[in-house]
């Protein structure tokens, strides 16, 4: 019967010992190059300029995607990734700047530019619309000695009842 419960309790502490390092044998997935490029796409390379970090060919680029992989296997988010770079290189690693302080103007001004714009496009458009007052038209006198046609009777009549209206 000792032995029974001698041989129990090493059997028993042997399947805990397995349960508790199985753990330790069935290690996380390393991240998949896709999960890695969804974090690069939100940032730049600091080297280069304007090329985000999950297209930029060069060596140090390349590091900085491997140090992503490491980050995001051992648990780092997205955004931790992110405040990582930025105490290290700065914002200008960020392909979307903060918004705070001076960076606010990056997000107010395009839009200001545009409604500017298109009034400007309508004050114009309602300028060009309205009519302009004709200048008076000097019409051609008769000649004396020629017989009226009756383009010029209706001439005359139409300036006799223009002045009419004027009086």
């Amino acid at each position: 019967m000792k032995r029974f419960l001698i041989w129990f309790a090493l059997m028993s502490a042997f399947g805990l010992a397995v349960l508790y390092s199985g753990r330790v044998w069935a290690q996380e997935p390393t991240p998949s190059d896709d999960e890695v490029n969804a974090v690069a796409k939100g940032l730049y390379c600091p080297v280069c300029e304007n090329i985000p970090l999950d297209v930029c060919p060069t060596q140090a680029c390349a590091q900085w995607r491997d140090l992503i992989r490491e980050k995001l296997a051992a648990g780092w988010n997205d955004q931790q990734i992110k405040d990582y770079f930025v105490t290290q290189y700065g914002d200008r690693v960020l392909a979307e700047p903060p918004r705070r302080g001076l960076n606010w103007i990056v997000y107010i001004l395009p839009p200001l530019i545009t409604l500017g714009g298109a009034a400007l496009v309508i004050l114009v458009l309602r300028k060009m619309r309205r009519t302009v007052p004709a200048a008076p038209v000097s019409m051609p006198q008769p000649t004396p000695g020629v017989e009226n046609t009756p383009i010029d009777e209706y001439m005359q009549r139409f300036e006799e009842e223009l002045r009419k209206r004027k009086n």
